[in-house]
């Protein structure tokens, strides 16, 4: 028997999803975001409850719109220190508005979340530019252009910093190797731009080849290394090459935005960006959906593929593997498709065909 309670509050609002059969319930910060985020949660909570997922939702409905002072930024980040794991949907940063800082980076640096993960693989039943491309992108989310630190030195000049380090490019590259190995992936590529930031990214790029010949050079994984400019060419032409990669911020971002877009766009990209003590499971691919927002429309496999991916890290196998295998049956059948891959169905009727499919 599964009850459904939400308790109202100023700041945040509990959606209690429970199997009295389970032995316990895990509590998870719940942030929908903006544009589609809503519809994608709905989805999201609506799968965890047919298919008894023992998770109670602790969320917010903040917008990226609203400064990281405001007293729902505040709690939010409190319930993800409380509980430790959260579910998020891509939060809006305005562009034009200056001193605007984004709860994206300031989540991620306040909690050290510090390597971001996008799963870029082509789904059968979904026509992309290729079928047969499985990548990861695993890049650092804490430091490069984006850590924020920008001022104009003079009227008309701007100087933005981008900070590399060794401790934090020692990290990043040993969750590559590890997630490489414990997913029996087989080489690893080091994206960078050394050429030219010979510093910068020189620093990156020696730390991790120091890494791995130091700590992974018998592991049975190779590296290589690409110039960022090269890897974009590569990646849209031959993606099948490429296993794990591993990248700055910025470069990072780009490429998992490109790798999207090789596969049937943002809506099938799961992702997750994690810590030494918080994880936030999020889409993979950071695109608002603004334009389709309240319109019933969205895919939500991208979200609840994440969901799944939260559901491993809580040490429930069976209910992530139940609910993938689901969402896969689902597109490969082809009865039940979102505009964006070629079908004509809502977000809600997706959600009901994946149901069923439990």
């Amino acid at each position: 028997m599964l009850r459904n309670i939400t308790v109202p509050n100023k700041l945040v609002k509990k959606v209690l999803t429970r199997s009295f059969a389970s032995v316990s319930t895990q509590t998870v910060t719940l942030v929908p975001g903006d544009g589609v985020g809503q519809e994608l949660a709905e989805s999201v909570k609506a799968v965890f409850k047919a298919a008894e997922v023992p998770i109670e939702w602790e969320q917010f409905d903040l917008s990226g719109h609203v400064s990281v002072n405001d007293d729902l930024m505040k709690e939010t980040l409190a319930s993800l220190r409380r509980n430790k794991v959260g579910l998020k949907g891509i939060l809006f940063t305005p562009v034009s508005r200056l001193g605007h800082a984004s709860f994206n980076v300031s989540m991620r640096k306040d909690l050290d979340i510090y390597a971001s993960t996008s799963l870029i693989k082509s789904l059968a039943g979904v026509n992309g530019r290729f079928n047969d491309i499985d990548l990861a992108i695993i890049r650092e989310n804490t430091e490069g252009e984006y850590s924020g630190l920008e001022h104009s030195s003079y009227p008309g000049v701007v100087e933005s910093l981008k900070l590399v380090t060794r401790y934090k490019t020692e990290r990043i590259a040993r969750f590559a190797f590890d997630f490489a190995l414990k997913n029996n992936r087989k080489k690893v590529t080091c994206v960078h731009k050394a050429n030219i930031m010979k510093l910068g990214d020189g620093l990156f790029l020696r730390t991790v080849r120091e890494i791995f010949e130091t700590e992974y050079a018998m592991s049975g994984i190779t590296l290589n290394d690409m110039i960022v400019d090269n890897a974009s060419m590569q990646l849209v032409s031959r993606p099948q090459q490429f296993d794990v990669l591993v990248l700055p911020n910025l470069y990072g971002n780009i490429l998992s935005n490109v790798g999207a877009g090789l596969v049937g766009g943002p809506g099938i990209i799961a992702g997750s960006s994690v810590g030494r003590e918080y994880a936030v499971f999020e889409p993979g691919c950071r695109h608002v959906g603004e334009d389709i927002g309240g319109t019933n429309a969205a895919n939500p496999t991208a979200m609840i593929l994440s969901a799944a991916m939260m559901l491993k890290h809580l040490n429930l196998n069976k209910h992530a593997n139940r609910i993938s295998n689901a969402v896969y049956r689902t597109i490969e059948g082809g009865q039940f498709k979102t505009r964006d891959m070629g079908g004509q169905n809502s977000t809600t009727e997706f959600t009901k065909g994946l149901i069923s499919s439990l």
